[in-house]
């Protein structure tokens, strides 16, 4: 079975077809400038990287040119499309409509139209991809795989807000949380690690990129998560200023003679790391600019490691003790300052870092950087997102 993974963006679209008897990704690329001139195709097929440019005033068009080089008698990897057994769709928020992943059909879409009001950013561009590939693919079956649904399971009383409750039935503000994909890829890669069912494990796993998210995860089971009712809330981000005292909006606001609109435009964009450091949002910047002597970088990245330490701790006693930390994603794979600083201080709770194995060079590989006699094991865990989308997929199908 070969599954094709698109992930699309308001101007641009990633993809990869993965052969499942393997799970192999047999072709991957991407898709820029949609809808803006300059449209370019990148596909890397058989270790090389082919470059298309032409225009592409829509997502229809992205699609087809995708399509196209897959199936190209140099760049291609398939005969024909019938080799494309089903695609599987990245959709960020599924309210509390969808709580897994789920066929496109016409019915499922009018439910999934509305919901892009809980994710304006993200939820419409992934429409316009699942209706191009409708569109140039009629008949071929069809997936939605949600970042929010492996947050389904979440207790009432961790996802409410102190709101009226009448509020929350009417209109569903709620913590949904994301990277859901990555945080269950990597909470089962580790179960698997360390030879358990996730079933035996209580795991915290630590997506931490441009955006970061930390969850709890209670035997496979999702208890709590730090992002919220949108990907705003949790810890301080590469351009996003995490939990923030509501009250200091409407300050901010007014003072800066903002629109709300404008305010949360500044919080999500200017905001976090950028914000704070003034240097930059990408950690390899802030601990280039901190390793000089930038007092601001340093800063930023001493309230990123506390924000994560308290999520930790937090969530420790959320499970009720604790088994397993996981780094994921670009900061938590690749900044071992980060990794140690949040774990710094948790000795007493049985979480022991091995400095040396902390300084591994990414290799792509799981690592294991717990030190002698940690009763938490500590792994860093490359993660894979499209492989999920792929899995689920194929077990719908």
């Amino acid at each position: 079975m070969k599954i094709l993974v698109i992930n699309a963006g308001s101007s641009s679209l990633k993809y990869q077809l993965i052969d499942m008897e393997h799970e192999e990704v047999v072709a991957k690329g991407g898709c820029e400038r949609i809808g803006i001139a300059g449209g370019k195709l990148t596909h890397k097929a058989h270790g090389q990287t082919y470059v298309v440019e032409q225009e592409l005033p829509d997502h229809k068009e992205a699609i087809s040119l995708v399509l196209k080089e897959l199936v190209d008698g140099e760049a291609g990897v398939i005969s024909s499309m019938d080799e494309i057994d089903a695609v599987g769709h990245r959709v960020v928020a599924s309210g509390e409509t969808f709580t897994k992943t789920t066929l496109v059909t016409e019915e499922t879409m009018k439910e999934l139209l509305p919901l892009s009001e809980l994710a304006p950013l993200h939820n419409p561009p992934a429409i316009l991809g699942i209706e191009a590939c409708r569109a140039v693919m009629p008949g071929k079956k069809m997936a939605m795989v949600f970042d929010t649904s492996f947050h389904s399971t979440m207790p009432d009383y961790a996802y409410l807000y102190g709101i009226d409750y009448e509020d929350y039935k009417a209109y569903k503000v709620r913590k949904y949380g994301f990277h859901g994909t990555s945080h269950k890829f990597v909470s089962g890669a580790a179960a698997e690690y360390l030879g358990k069912k996730p079933e035996e494990l209580k795991i915290i796993t630590c997506h931490l990129g441009n955006g970061s998210s930390i969850s709890a995860v209670d035997g496979g089971k999702c208890i709590d998560t730090s992002m919220g009712f949108t990907p705003l809330a949790g810890v301080p981000m590469g351009t996003r200023s995490g939990d923030l005292d509501v009250a200091a909006v409407e300050f901010l606001c007014r003072k800066k003679g903002m629109t709300f609109a404008e305010g949360l435009n500044y919080l999500n964009k200017k905001s976090g790391m950028l914000g704070v450091s003034g240097v930059s949002s990408d950690f390899r910047d802030l601990t280039a600019a901190a390793a000089e002597g930038n007092k601001r970088a340093k800063l930023a990245l001493d309230m990123f490691i506390y924000a994560c330490k308290k999520y930790v701790g937090a969530y420790m006693a959320a499970l009720g003790g604790l088994d397993c930390i996981v780094f994921t994603a670009g900061v938590g794979e690749n900044t071992p300052a980060v990794r140690a600083g949040i774990v710094h201080g948790l000795e007493a709770f049985g979480v022991k870092i091995d400095e040396t194995k902390n300084e591994y060079k990414n290799d792509g590989a799981i690592h294991d950087i717990s030190a002698k006699g940690s009763k938490v094991r500590i792994l860093v865990i490359p993660t894979n997102e499209e492989l999920v989308i792929a899995r689920e997929t194929a077990a719908l199908l």
